[in-house]
Order: structure tokens, then sequence, then C-alpha cells
């Protein structure tokens, strides 16, 4: 009898997905990656799994699973060893605590900022593709689709440039957050662990943009977000939000 390896359905670069393949490498659980394109990635999620957004999970049994922390959960369950959660009741809860703020809060600020940095620097875009399965797209269709596929996106992540600069300003707040955890033990711990894996790729992604790098640099949560989560394709030039 053949058994078939879960299908992951991800977006290349997307921080979330991320999360899920750094959770299947560690499990060492083999899988296929299935490949979709924002924003075109919204309709095919939303037939195959009846959610708008990835990543998504399709396990051989046909369970389907959406969202990193639900995937992540299920990992653990399917793959105990090496464990994403503490033994340790209090530190588990802990560990749960910070994972949530990395999913619900920390998150979507990525999004929130770099797509309408993109709007701004169409340019940047093709960079983001590097290392993508997907064919590129020349230049100059990239410069003519670009508009729509960055307004799109800002619709469907709430965003626009004023929400955008309101995040960057919000931003060190949440490093400080993130420094904390990491002098708490509850990050940086000598296995990463679901609340590490959710937040590092998220830092690691604003870290590619120009003007929100230098806020991050030098920080505890630069150093550990480069331990625990790969350099993500891409790259804003600054000057985007450089009166922020």
């Amino acid at each position: 009898m053949t058994v078939m390896a879960p299908r992951l359905f991800m977006i290349h670069g997307s921080h979330p997905c991320i999360t899920v393949e750094l959770a299947l490498q560690r499990k060492g659980i083999e899988h296929r990656s299935v490949e979709l394109l924002p924003p075109f990635h919204a309709p095919v999620a939303r037939l195959l799994f009846g959610v708008r957004t990835v990543p998504a999970i399709r396990l051989d049994s046909g369970e389907k699973i959406t969202g990193s922390r639900a995937i992540l959960r299920k990992l653990d369950e399917l793959q105990p060893d090496p464990p994403l959660l503490p033994a340790d009741a209090e530190q588990r809860a802990r560990v749960l605590t910070a994972e949530q703020w990395g999913d619900e809060t920390f998150q979507p600020v990525a999004r929130t900022i770099l797509w309408p940095a993109l709007s701004q620097r169409a340019d940047a875009i093709p960079s983001y593709q590097r290392g993508s399965r997907l064919p590129g797209l020349p230049a100059p269709v990239i410069k003519l689709l670009a508009p729509g596929i960055t307004a799109t996106e800002q619709k469907l992540n709430s965003t626009d440039f004023a929400t955008a600069q309101q995040a960057v300003r919000d931003l060190p707040a949440q490093l400080d957050h993130i420094d904390q955890l990491i002098a708490d033990g509850v990050l940086g711990g000598d296995e990463p662990n679901a609340a590490d894996l959710q937040i590092a790729p998220t830092l690691r992604l604003l870290m590619t943009i120009g003007d929100v790098r230098p806020l991050i640099e030098g920080r505890p949560c630069a150093a550990w977000a480069r331990k625990v989560a790969p350099e993500p394709a891409g790259a804003v030039p600054p000057g985007v939000y450089a009166s922020t």
C-alpha cells in the first residue's frame, strides 16, 4: 500500500508557511510542497480548504488542517519527538501564549508594512520570488501587474501606506517584547519551540525592508531570528518610510 506524503499548500517566502516548513524539517516528516501565487492563492485555498489563507496541509489520510498553529499541534500529534512544546506545564503555557501573540498580533505586521512598501517600489517585487518554483514574469509584465497585485494584497490585509507608517512606529515596542521573551527563556532555548518557529520568520521578513531593518539590528532578537529561521528572499531599498 503506497502512503502519500503530506502536501503543504504554501506561498514562496510566506512567513507562516516557513513556520510550518521549519516544523516539518525539525520533525523529519517528508512532504510535498504545492506553491501558490499571491494574490491568486486566495480563491484556490478557499476552493480546496474553505479559507483564503495558507499554510494549509492535506495529510495522506485526507485530513485537512489550515493555519500554522493548528498544523504545528497536528505535527506534534503525528510525530511527538522532538516536541515543539515544553513538557513542563508552566513553561508550556508561556510558550503557547507567546506563540499566540506571534500568530495573531505580530505575524500580520510584516504584511501590513511590506505590501504598501512594494506598492511604492514595484521594482523590488521580483527579488521576493528568488528561489520560487514558479516561473518568473518578465520585468515589463511585473510593472504592468504590480499596481493591481499590491492593491489587492493591501485590501486583503487591511493595510495602506498610512497604516504601514503607524506599524513601523509601533514596531520598537513589539521588538522590546520579543527581546523580553528571549531574556525570560521563553524564546531562544537550546532547541526551537513552537513560539520560536512562529515569531522568527516574521522578524526575518521584516528585516528585508530597508527602513525597518535598522530598528531590528543590534537587538538580541536579530541574532536569535538568524539562528532560528533562514534568510528570506527579497529586499525593499531604504527610503519608502524614511519620513516615518
